[in-house]
């Protein structure tokens, strides 16, 4: 029986995994296995509001080995180490708990088509005192820590009467960087409603850091200056053009010599594949460690071992690369499923071709902005207020649905209507 393993649980992953579990798992036409280091998955775009509260990822968050039984496939959870491609195996590193005791030892696993789909991490770019003093918000863990830190702040703010100020720096003004500038807001008007009556956005003070002339730089420049005006309007102190060379526990210094002084500082500046990824196995990587793909999603040393997702470098028709976004992760996702059908069938691979949807950015509950791509607005169309928040949110309902069909999907949309009436909304634990 063809062994097919997928390395990574994250959106793309996930998804891949579970539709070949559906489609060849259930028919025993092939083994399924998905590796991941974590035990349950949640959706990246999301850990924004993990981090302000605005979520609680005890609801949302998906057991990978329930999913996995219910989807026809194996889950093995396990670090990576390495590649063997003579002898077609990869290496697990041994999983230790948080006393240092031995959970599962290391091992190896067989395969004849290797999926890698590990994701991203934040680049600090080798900045002096980041990696120290700067939050990362690319894992729920992360998302806790901030979590943990804004509310103990506002917990000292309050215990003062409200005399001072909660100051938050956050350097990247990308998707995330944006988003968790408005969700900061969201999480003072909520606080009020619960027992922190001398909280107001006036006792926050966030600094959007941007090395650029402007934030959400991927976006057209219309939405760019949109969110910027939104956020102005929020209190948030937008700073372009601004280079981070230091962070220290006090704040961040910038190129000029200019202090921002902070309490809490998030680095969301850019993205990279982990470390041990550069040159994995022989394979070829580029300066921010990513598989190097070709149009079909293998890689270009090895046919057996495709990659998707923010992990690949995938070169589009016009010579750029697809950018790192969830919707991209997803459309790899169908593409290399159907491909990995088509190698096993002994049929022609077909090249992916990246499709821009469009981009949307949330500014929390106050608004939110961005464009559509598609045929019948011939090119893009800028939307925002209610709209935008609705197609924000079908993205999200998309990726349940490929992973829990319509029902199951209907359903969970229904018990999050159910928990809007039975639950806080802000998670202060």
């Amino acid at each position: 029986m063809t062994k097919i393993i997928v390395v990574g649980g994250g959106a793309g992953g996930l998804e891949l995994a579970t539709k070949l579990g559906r489609t060849l798992g259930r028919k025993k036409r092939a083994q399924i296995t998905l590796v991941d280091r974590k035990a349950s998955h949640l959706w990246k775009p999301l850990l924004h509001e993990v981090a302000t509260g605005s979520l609680d990822e005890g609801v949302d968050a998906l057991s990978y080995r329930a999913h996995a039984k219910n989807h026809y496939f194996d889950f093995q959870m396990g670090s990576l180490n390495d590649i063997d491609r003579e002898r077609k195996v990869i290496a697990l590193s041994e999983l230790k708990d948080e006393h240092g005791e031995l959970l599962m030892p290391s091992r190896e696993l067989e395969y004849d088509i290797l999926v890698m789909a590990l994701g991203s991490t934040s680049n600090d770019f080798n900045t002096p005192g980041v990696r120290d003093n700067c939050i990362f918000l690319d894992s729920p863990e992360q998302a806790h820590r901030f979590r943990t830190e804004m509310n103990n702040q506002f917990l000292k703010l309050h215990a003062k009467n409200g005399q001072g100020t909660v100051d938050i720096a956050i350097v990247g003004a990308g998707a995330t960087g944006v988003e968790l500038s408005a969700e900061l807001h969201n999480a003072v008007k909520e606080l009020r409603t619960y027992g922190f009556g001398d909280l107001d956005s006036s006792k926050l003070n966030v600094n959007l850091v941007e090395a650029g002339e402007r934030i959400l730089p991927a976006l057209p420049p219309r939405i760019s200056s949109a969110a910027h005006s939104e956020l102005t309007k929020l209190g948030v102190n937008v700073r372009t053009n601004t280079m981070v060379t230091q962070a220290d526990a006090d704040g961040l210094t910038t190129k000029d010599g200019d202090k921002i002084p902070a309490q809490i500082m998030v680095w969301a500046a850019g993205i990279k594949a982990p470390d041990f990824m550069k040159d994995i196995g022989g394979l070829e990587t580029n300066r921010i460690n990513q598989l190097v793909v070709k149009n079909t999603l293998q890689t270009t040393l090895d046919d057996n071992i495709f990659a998707i997702g923010d992990l690949a470098q995938c070169t589009q028709a016009d010579g750029s690369f697809v950018p790192p976004r969830a919707q991209a992760a997803h459309q790899m996702a169908s593409c290399a499923f159907s491909n990995i059908i088509a190698k096993l069938n002994g049929r022609d691979l077909k090249d992916y071709i990246y499709k821009d949807k469009g981009s949307l950015v949330s500014l929390s509950r106050f608004s939110t902005v961005g464009s559509l791509m598609g045929n019948l607005t011939k090119g893009s169309m800028m939307v925002e207020g209610r709209i935008a928040r609705v197609v924000y949110i079908s993205l999200y309902r998309m990726h349940q649905m490929a992973l829990h069909g319509l029902i199951k999907t209907s359903l969970m949309m229904l018990v999050g209507r159910i928990n809007r009436v039975l639950r806080p909304n802000l998670k202060l634990h």
